[in-house]
């Protein structure tokens, strides 16, 4: 290669000998490029989590319902695009793809910021943008396609739970630099006028009591600062595989196959929005999904054989056992972690209060825990051991690793039930914080290696032309957790029966155990413990 984001075109990770002289180096490089570009992507598309918790915080004229809507639609629209991004690396190349889906962050970016700079920005706004920032849920679906591309079968493990786990640390970066960057006017003149808060909130060091001055619009503008020379980075440090995309293009016509793919997404994203109003979920997100598949297929030109090709994978019956899974893993992850900082927030924000007459209602808890202090201790947790899902899965296989996980996600799906229905009927909601979280950390530490482990069984079992698009596509349906759980988690709140909503995924959860023993652990497994 002359240059260091030249096209390749011969790789042959599988030759020992290629992959010690050439491929490493190659692939570390696009690795550690695509790593922090995903970690920007989870934080653009899940920043709506600690936003609306500080809008309630700072009264914007939104009901706590409406404001759920707002961290569901960015989930929807995450997921969705996640279908047509799981087949851009094969039509558009690597390079182009991140390289311009990186870019494409900074939409959402500046304009949630200039719209949260006034609080009579009307909620269809809000709307827009959170569905915009659903592109960076969708960046997960190529990423992942891309990285699995550039190592071996023997490290699919490691390259994948790498990518994954640290990119999954833009949860906690976000969780954990909003609340900080909100409390200081940073970029001065530019970034508009404080406002005073009506509630109290928090950062990670600590209360910030009623009254005090904050910049909730640095929430949008503060990932420029990081997209701005990932872009460069993606431009100039990557590359396209030429044995995975023969044919991407010039950079423009690239570029074109790409935001035709993500104007696929966003319209059914629209579409699954309105259908949400006159249908069950349950209705509508499949009906989301087989939209955006149909109308992928209609795409005219040399996109659609080439899509044709790929839907090869839903022949297959791993593809469905195996999202399943990932549904388990992934989704949970993802769905607690756009559902948390809202729940703390309702849960514990209010009491229970007897009056003299016997007759209960629900106050405000003037000492309630913040959100914004405590929500990022468990996506970081499960951030940070998906790397060693990966490593221990490599070892002793995925399907071992999976079965336990699932084992740990039952009981803990219905603990942490059980406290949150003894929280929201006590008069004293505080003294159950703490197993609250624990049991919490424990589910995202169970999701994290579970990660770690289905990417495992994923790059095991299929061959290099599928595995791509099948990471892909498990990804956009188990990303469909950012939007089921925050709906589910907010319904169940509003009808009082929070802890619903945690027996429910209980009972996923012990299907799936049954779906991994019987495709990858009883005696005459389809694949032995991938």
């Amino acid at each position: 290669m002359t240059r260091k984001n030249a096209d390749i075109e011969h790789w042959d990770v599988e030759n020992e000998e290629f992959w010690e002289k050439e491929g490493k180096k190659v692939a570390s490089r696009n690795l550690w490029i695509s790593i922090p570009s995903l970690l920007m992507g989870f934080a653009v598309w899940l920043m709506w989590g600690m936003i609306t918790t500080q809008m309630r915080n700072l009264g914007f004229p939104f009901t706590v319902d409406q404001l759920f809507t707002l961290t569901a639609i960015a989930g929807l629209a995450g997921a969705t695009l996640r279908i047509p991004a799981s087949f851009m690396i094969r039509i558009a190349g690597g390079r182009n793809t991140i390289f311009l889906t990186t870019a494409l962050l900074m939409v959402p970016a500046l304009g949630t910021g200039i719209a949260l700079m006034n609080p009579g920005t009307p909620f269809w706004v809000f709307q827009a943008l959170a569905l915009l920032s659903g592109i960076g849920g969708g960046n997960f679906a190529n990423s992942m396609s891309n990285i699995s591309s550039f190592f071996p079968k023997k490290q699919q493990g490691y390259a994948l739970g790498m990518n994954a786990g640290l990119g999954n640390f833009g949860v906690t970066t976000m969780q954990i630099l909003i609340p900080l960057v909100m409390t200081v006017g940073i970029f001065g003149a530019l970034g508009g006028e404080p406002m005073e808060l009506q509630k109290a909130s928090g950062t990670l060091i600590g209360r910030i009591e009623a009254g005090t001055d904050t910049w909730i619009q640095n929430a949008g503008f503060i990932w420029l600062v990081f997209l701005i020379p990932l872009a460069f980075a993606g431009w100039f440090g990557m590359n396209n595989i030429r044995a995975i995309t023969p044919n991407p293009g010039s950079p423009v016509q690239a570029f074109g196959k790409i935001l035709g793919l993500y104007a696929v997404g966003i319209l059914t994203s629209i579409i699954g929005v309105v259908a949400l109003g006159w249908l069950n979920m349950w209705l509508a997100l499949p009906l989301t999904i087989v939209l955006t598949l149909f109308l992928l297929r209609l795409i005219p030109g040399d996109i659609k054989p080439n899509i044709q090709k790929q839907f090869a994978i839903f022949s297959n019956k791993h593809t469905w056992a195996m999202t399943v899974l990932y549904i388990a893993t992934f989704g949970s992850f993802i769905g607690f972690s756009a559902a948390l900082p809202l729940s703390i927030s309702v849960i514990f924000g209010n009491m229970m209060e007897v009056a003299a007459d016997g007759s209960v209602s629900r106050i405000a808890n003037p000492d309630a825990p913040s959100a914004l202090t405590w929500a990022w201790m468990g996506p970081f947790v499960g951030a940070l051991i998906r790397p060693v899902g990966g490593w221990i899965s490599d070892k002793v296989g995925g399907a071992i690793v999976t079965q336990a996980i699932s084992v740990v996600m039952v009981l803990a799906s219905a603990a942490v039930g059980y406290v949150m229905m003894l929280a929201y009927n006590a008069t004293d909601p505080n003294q159950y914080f703490w197993m609250f979280l624990l049991l919490f950390i424990v589910l995202f530490a169970a999701s994290g290696i579970g990660n770690g482990s289905t990417f495992r069984s994923i790059g095991f079992i299929f061959d290099l032309q599928q595995k791509g698009p099948v990471l892909g596509w498990t990804s956009a349906v188990a990303a469909y957790g950012a939007f089921i759980a925050p709906r589910v988690m907010g319904e169940q709140i509003k009808a009082g029966t929070p802890e619903m909503a945690m027996y429910g995924f209980a009972v996923f959860y012990a299907i799936c155990l049954v779906v991994n023993w019987w495709f990858y652990l009883r005696k005459n497994a389809y694949v032995k413990n991938p």
